[in-house]
């Protein structure tokens, strides 16, 4: 299967504390590392490092930091031949404190703002080949439905990491394979008048809504609503857990796995992920995966 992803792509500026600061307040940091990152970038390392084949569609600046980017997917065998380099735009930047297992992330959009309209276009007739698309929220909200359009007329499924948060359109929604928020965006997007589960029910294989600590939730075509709680880890660095779970849910289902399949695949991988630094320098191949659910597919 071939899977394209349309999105952002960043340098993360990381930097490690004790904890997290308040607010006003100054703290000594650990360290600081520059990493790459991005949600549309770590979601395409995410499932490139579990074996798929996969291209990144999206903008960079003509900086230095554009260069390394491409580089990097590269690396990871992702590819880039349609990623437009940007003049006189600077590469997106996402600046991320690390503490007390948690993060909080400022991103500065730069070069992934130019991914428009005009951008979907002149990569239609690339986007044909491709068996799955997977989208996110940290490039412009009128692309993302653009291409939703798009890919719906070509009969092409997309996963939707409505991330960060935003308000999604029905029409979008309804027009989408999968809509993979946390509970938080789940929110946003419909509101709060329909519990968790009454909710899944609502978009039975479709809405997969991820809780952290407590795992992920979804629908089957049943009606049965299930959670597949989250593994044990050791955590190092949360950062990018959620994109290595839809870049691997993204995985398995165009594998052609069931839904609760693919979630606890997609959760393992996202588990190893945190316990190791970095967005993408976490993620765990297809063989880590494999080994710690005992063999999978077996």
């Amino acid at each position: 299967m071939k899977i394209a992803v349309i999105g952002s792509i960043n340098i993360d500026m990381t930097v490690t504390a004790e904890r997290i600061p308040k607010k006003g307040e100054t703290l000594h940091g650990d360290s600081v590392s520059y990493i790459p990152g991005g949600k549309g970038a770590n979601q395409a390392v995410a499932m490139a490092k579990l074996g798929a084949e996969v291209e990144m569609f999206g903008c960079v600046g003509d900086d230095s930091n554009g260069e390394l980017m491409l580089a990097n997917l590269r690396n990871t065998g992702i590819k880039t031949g349609h990623i437009r380099t940007v003049k006189g735009v600077p590469t997106g930047i996402a600046m991320i404190t690390v503490g007390e297992n948690d993060n909080t992330i400022v991103v500065v959009a730069g070069a992934n703002g130019e991914v428009d309209r005009a951008y979907i276009d002149s990569v239609k007739e690339t986007l044909k080949n491709y068996d799955m698309v997977v989208m996110q929220h940290e490039i412009p909200l009128d692309t993302v439905a653009y291409a939703v359009e798009f890919c719906a007329e070509q009969g092409i499924p997309v996963v939707l990491n409505p991330a960060p948060a935003a308000a999604v359109p029905m029409e979008i929604i309804e027009k989408v394979a999968y809509l993979t928020p946390n509970e938080h965006e789940a929110v946003l997007i419909f509101g709060d008048e329909l519990t968790t589960e009454e909710l899944l029910k609502k978009y039975p294989e479709k809405l997969v809504i991820t809780q952290g600590s407590r795992g992920v939730s979804a629908c089957s075509a049943s009606g049965e609503v299930f959670t597949v709680p989250a593994r044990k880890a050791r955590v190092v660095d949360t950062t990018g857990a959620g994109d290595t779970l839809n870049g691997a849910f993204a995985v398995r289902i165009a594998e052609g796995d069931g839904l609760k399949e693919a979630l606890t695949y997609a959760n393992t991988a996202a588990s190893l992920s945190t316990e190791k630094f970095g967005a993408q320098t976490g993620m765990p191949t297809a063989e880590e995966v494999e080994r710690e659910l005992g063999g999978y597919g077996k």
